[in-house]
Formats: structure tokens, C-alpha cells, sequence
């Protein structure tokens, strides 16, 4: 009797009527398109504002970001940590969130400032040894977990722990490539967030104004309409390149992605432009970039938003409207931020496989020196090196007596006798 009772539930579910934006009633659409329409015009001045303030302040707020957003994630499910034999769940979590973020961005820090970290004394053995540490601190609360299970509470008790790993993975793990993103430049975090941002808004007043076919019933509001009207108005974004604007007057070091050549137009277009324009057009110029980031508004306008699927379907399983209330007309952080993950995933392996230029950095070689020479190859290294500089005139050279062999500290010279005596 109870399990058809369930089944008549669940078919009541499945029947559900669900109403289109467009459908919905002209008092409560236009109400709750003016709210959205105020908070997203305020989250874009703040993005911008932010923006502007340079790298590190963009790098603070996609770590406040994910952090808001890990906790949300974790929050919809921990009903039963609310127990007071889960109290010591929520301590658990917060642990693994600060292990895992000393792990993923130690490696970035690591990566992209090499020369600064690996010529300090007391960052040495923390970037030598970062992995190992990442590990004993994983460690630590991996036998923390283990030594709390409680008979009766088992099943509970791992379900909250696969939980807290899915939400690392697709939260934290995923911001630490947006935060790679913003290391290789600014341009590289601004081109896939706007896309989204872009794509975001035109899907919502595309499905707003002609909605009438729903999309996926993972997101019942969610219209065909919506889905390939963002598309359109995306894919026009990303070819205008209107990024390329806010960076016109760089002066580091161009990467050729960004510097316009000629492309030669196939016949039919060539006499197309001449029957249309009388004139003989062969070639246009484009900078690669452009075509880099119509690739970049295919994704965002057609993967992304399987993103934000996924959380809709997170939050049919738990039975909530949304993640959470700090942004009114929205919900929470994770249903504005869920296609923003998957994006600057993307956009970090995609810069990686196709953008990149690879050059050798004076952090790379440094590197390589520390991790794979011996001391007494350093110091002959470092001879060399000197010496070549005294050849070409560059340093006077009684620098090589006073960086010789004779300013060695004792400890130095205890460490090269005991080699050389080995």
C-alpha cells in the first residue's frame, strides 16, 4: 500500500505543471525581471570594479567565491550532520577545504613565481616538499574521519564524506584552474566569464520574451527558445571580441594570438562580395584570438549551462528551490557561479592544449638547477656563470674571488668535503 502510494507520488511529480517564464503572469514576470535585471547590473559593476583592482583582488574574490559556494554545496545535503553525532562533520569539512586549497594553489604559487619562492630560505623546503605535506595533512584528516565512524551511523557517515570529496572536486579543483587562469592573464579569466555572463543574460531574456518549448526537465524554466537565442547572441560576442578593447594598450610581450593576419577567403565568398559590393575582396585580417574565442562562446553557450543542469539536478534530489538567498532574483552563489566552474576549466585546458606559447622562464630554469644538481655543481654552475659575465665585461673581476671557493660558510664546506670524501 505504501509503495503505491509512492508511485502515485512520484507520477504527480513527473505530471507536474510547470510554468514558462513566458506564460507567467504580467505582475509577477515583469516583478521578478527588475529584481534580477538591479542585482545582475550590481554584480557586474562589482566584477568590473574588482577587475580593475589587478590580479590579486580578482584572485581573492574567486577563493571567497568558491569558498561561499563549498559551503552551500555542503549545506544542502548535511541534514543529518545536524545531529549532534555529525557535530564533528562540519569541522571535518572546513579541515579538507583548507588542505585541499593549501594543495592546489601551493602548486600554482609554486609554478609561476619559481624565482621568488625557491631563492628564499624558509619557502625552500616548503615548495620542495609541497606534495608531501599536501599529503600528511590529507592524511591527518583521513584518520580523523576513520576513527570517528560510529557503529549505526556508517552508511550516514560516508555518504557525508563522499559528499565533501564531490564538492572539492567540482568546486574547489575547479577554481584553482580559474585562479591559473588569472596567472597567465587577466584576459584569459575575462574572455570565459563575460561569455558566460553574456550568454547567461540573453538566454533568460530570450526565454523571457518567446519561451514557449522546454528545454530539459532537470530545469523545468529552462526553454529551446532560451538555449539557442543565447547561443546566437554569444557566439556575436565572442566574434566582436569585445574583451580585446579593455587591453589595447598592452606593452609586455604580444603572444601571436593576438596579432591580426591575413586569411584567405574561399571562392564563393570572394564572388559573393563582388556581386554584392562590387569590389574584390580575397582576404581578410583576424587575429586568432577571435577565432579562439568563438570556440571559447560555443562552449559557454552549449556546455556550460550543463553546469547549471547539474545543480538543478542536485537540487531536485534534495527537494530545495535553490543553493541559497544571498542574491535576490537569483538564489544563491552556486546557481549564478555553477556553468563558471566548468567554463574556466575549460578555458584553462584549452589555453593549455591550443594558446600557449612555451618559453623557458628564468623560475624554470632555477628549478631544474635546485631540484637536479648537486651542491658542488651549483657552485660550478654559479663560476661559470660569473665567469662568462667577467669575459664580456660585465662584472669586475674580483667578483670571482669573492664568490670563490674562499666564501664558503663552514657548514658548505662540510657538506662538500663529506661528498667528495663519499
Amino acid at each position: 500500500m505504501a509503495g503505491k502510494k509512492r508511485s502515485a507520488k512520484n507520477n504527480t511529480e513527473t505530471v507536474e505543471k510547470v510554468t514558462l517564464l513566458a506564460d507567467e503572469s504580467t505582475k509577477k514576470k515583469w516583478q521578478n525581471w527588475w529584481v534580477r535585471t538591479i542585482t545582475t547590473f550590481m554584480m557586474i559593476g562589482a566584477f568590473f570594479f574588482v577587475l580593475a583592482s589587478g590580479h590579486i583582488w580578482v584572485i581573492l574574490m574567486v577563493i571567497a567565491i568558491s569558498t561561499v559556494v563549498y559551503n552551500e554545496v555542503l549545506q544542502i545535503a548535511q541534514g543529518p550532520a545536524k545531529d549532534s553525532n555529525f557535530r564533528w562533520f562540519k569541522t571535518m569539512s572546513w579541515y579538507f577545504l583548507v588542505t585541499t586549497t593549501y594543495f592546489l594553489y601551493g602548486e600554482s604559487i609554486i609554478y609561476y613565481f619559481q624565482s621568488v619562492v625557491l631563492v628564499d630560505r624558509i619557502l625552500l623546503p616548503f615548495a620542495t616538499h609541497h606534495r608531501f605535506i599536501s599529503f600528511v595533512l590529507y592524511i591527518i584528516g583521513f584518520v580523523f574521519f576513520v576513527t570517528n565512524l560510529k557503529k549505526g551511523l556508517y552508511k550516514r557517515q560516508f555518504r557525508q564524506f563522499g559528499w565533501m570529496h564531490m564538492a572539492l572536486i567540482l568546486v574547489v579543483f575547479q577554481s584553482h584552474f580559474i585562479v591559473n587562469n588569472i596567472l597567465e592573464g587577466l584576459i584569459w579569466f575575462f574572455i570565459p566569464t563575460s561569455l558566460v555572463i553574456c550568454n547567461d543574460i540573453f538566454a533568460y531574456i530570450c526565454g523571457f520574451f518567446w519561451g514557449r518549448n522546454q528545454l530539459i526537465t532537470l530545469s523545468p524554466k529552462k526553454t529551446i527558445e532560451g538555449f539557442v537565442g543565447g547561443w546566437i547572441c554569444t557566439m556575436i560576442f565572442g566574434l566582436l571580441d569585445l574583451s580585446m578593447s579593455a587591453w589595447s594598450d598592452i606593452t609586455c610581450p604580444v603572444n601571436p594570438v593576438f596579432i591580426t593576419v591575413p586569411w584567405k577567403l574561399p571562392d564563393t565568398c570572394i564572388t559573393i562580395f563582388k556581386t554584392l559590393l562590387q569590389k574584390d575582396i580575397t582576404e581578410v585580417w583576424i587575429a586568432p584570438i577571435q577565432l579562439h574565442t568563438l570556440v571559447m562562446a560555443c562552449f559557454a553557450s552549449l556546455v556550460a549551462p550543463f553546469g547549471g543542469f547539474f545543480a538543478s539536478g542536485v537540487k531536485r534530489a534534495f527537494n530545495v528551490k535553490d543553493f541559497g538567498h544571498s542574491i535576490p532574483g537569483h538564489g544563491g552563489m552556486t546557481d549564478r557561479m555553477d556553468c563558471q566552474f566548468l567554463m574556466g576549466f575549460f578555458a584553462s585546458i584549452y589555453y593549455q592544449s591550443f594558446i600557449k606559447t612555451y618559453t623557458m622562464s628564468v623560475g624554470t630554469l632555477l628549478s631544474s638547477i635546485i631540484n637536479n644538481l648537486s651542491l658542488n655543481d651549483q657552485l660550478e654552475l654559479l663560476e661559470r656563470i660569473l665567469t662568462y659575465f667577467v669575459n664580456q665585461g660585465i662584472l669586475d673581476p674580483a667578483v670571482l674571488q669573492k664568490c670563490g671557493a674562499s666564501a664558503l660558510t663552514e657548514s658548505a664546506r662540510q657538506v662538500l668535503e663529506s661528498g667528495i670524501t663519499s
